[in-house]
């Protein structure tokens, strides 16, 4: 049996393509099926199964094209009934696959519906692919369809991942969410486990009992993209095939040519951005998860226009794009040049700059996320996460002074750099470093002249 695993790494996700003596399936691939597409036709074997495992919330699925382009056949948890045809997969019913069997076992929890599949050879179980249940070192969330349903499904999840655990040691575990999805609750950076290992190092089968579970899912969780609540409707009524990645290059006349309202998403590196960019455009750093920040500070669906830098992966950015709904592209600005003087800029400092100016009494706004503040933070700065300042900038933030913004890498203070801006203030960037390396500088001791 060959298990080929392909990541989508912005997402935190695995999808799977497995063949076994002539026969194929596939384990939640994303919209862009072209991926997949070759990954089957590197096999040689014919398509049998498109499994999907729940109703995602993290991207558009590409299951019910995939099955419609490869001649298989589309498989959701019964539980799901979404508005296209498919084969619903009922608990313990095997799916006969020719040189081996999969069993769907009901493992509700990060959604109700969810199924895990479990691949059986000769009799003898040897694959298990757990969609958003059971994970390495950790289980999905609960908490995606509202805390309100939360404590809900994070009972049914203690059963379900106890039900997991509950099969041979040797079964191979492999999981949808991983390290870098905010579909889980924790975890580590290992991608694949098995069963055995699993019941003795996964800390969420460890719980004495039922309540402290949930209280462990549910407690310290955090924020999840706002775009998540629009994926699980698109799934339900049926995912539309992908746009084509071709991305026009477009200039000033063209882009205020445009009679509806834009948004101007600026994927340079951080240095770039700063150094000049179009007023009201915002930063966001073209990186493994550069749709994720885009679908969590621009409302959804909005048509965008692309500035890149020569050489930029403009189809890269477009099927993270895709991945989540963000299909009108208009185009991609190259030239900055018919701009000039109207170009918008903000001043830049590194970590040892940023300890001189919190000496001096520097206003910071601290843009990391709520756990990260718990490693440590500045003195009397302000913290606020990224994606909230998008909303509004925090009330304690004096507009009449410079603010000195900081989060771990300078990713996050770029956007929030771009918010900052719309609403009059004076941003200036600590990039290439975050707050430890200054909470460092400062311990020190050292004055800075």
């Amino acid at each position: 049996m060959r298990i080929e695993t392909i990541r989508t790494e912005g997402l935190g996700d695995s999808s799977y393509v497995v063949s076994h003596e002539g026969v194929a399936v596939v384990i939640d691939p994303q919209r862009d099926i072209d991926r997949f597409e070759r990954a089957l036709d590197e096999t040689g074997a014919l398509p049998r199964f498109v499994l999907e495992t729940h109703i995602h919330n993290d991207y558009i699925s590409g299951g019910l094209s995939l099955a419609a382009a490869v001649e298989s056949e589309l498989v959701l948890p019964s539980a799901a009934a979404p508005a296209f045809r498919h084969r619903p997969a009922f608990h313990n019913e095997e799916f006969d696959a020719g040189s081996f069997l999969i069993r769907p076992i009901h493992t509700p929890g990060h959604t109700p519906e969810h199924m895990a599949y479990l691949l059986i050879v000769d009799g003898e179980p040897v694959a298990l692919f757990s969609g958003g249940s059971l994970l390495v070192g950790s289980a999905g969330r609960a908490d995606l369809l509202g805390m309100e349903r939360a404590d809900t499904l994070a009972r049914l999840q203690y059963r379900s991942v106890h039900r997991l655990a509950d099969l041979p040691d040797p079964v191979v575990l492999y999981p949808t969410h991983g390290a870098g999805s905010f579909c889980t609750a924790s975890g580590t950076g290992e991608l694949t486990s098995t069963i055995g290992a699993e019941r003795t190092t996964n800390p969420v089968l460890g719980f004495a009992d039922e309540d402290s579970f949930v209280k462990g899912q549910l407690d310290g969780l955090v924020p999840y993209p706002t775009y998540y609540r629009y994926m699980g409707p698109v799934n339900l009524m049926g995912p539309p095939p992908a746009p084509a990645l071709d991305t026009p290059p477009i200039g000033r006349d063209a882009l205020e040519s445009m009679e509806d309202r834009v948004e101007i998403v600026d994927m340079r590196p951080k240095a770039s951005f700063a150094a000049g960019h179009i007023p009201d455009s915002i930063g966001i750093p073209l990186r493994h998860d550069f749709g994720i920040w885009t679908g969590w500070v621009i409302t959804h669906g909005s048509p965008l226009v692309l500035v890149a830098d020569p050489g930029q992966d403009i189809e890269e950015a477009r099927r993270q794009l895709l991945r989540i709904g963000f299909d009108d592209v208009r185009g991609v600005i190259w030239d900055l040049e018919p701009w000039g003087g109207e170009l918008r800029s903000y001043q830049t400092t590194n970590a040892q700059g940023l300890a001189r100016s919190v000496e001096n009494g520097a206003q910071v706004l601290d843009a990391r996320a709520p756990n990260e503040w718990e490693a440590g933070i500045i003195e009397d700065s302000i913290l606020q996460y990224a994606p909230e300042v998008a909303n509004e900038p925090h009330e304690d933030l004096d507009s009449g002074r410079k603010v000195y913004v900081a989060c771990g890498t300078g990713h996050r203070a770029t956007m929030v750099a771009s918010f900052l801006e719309k609403k009059q203030f004076d941003p200036v960037v600590l990039v290439d470093s975050g707050v430890m390396e200054v909470l460092r500088e400062l311990s020190k001791g050292q004055r800075y002249e």
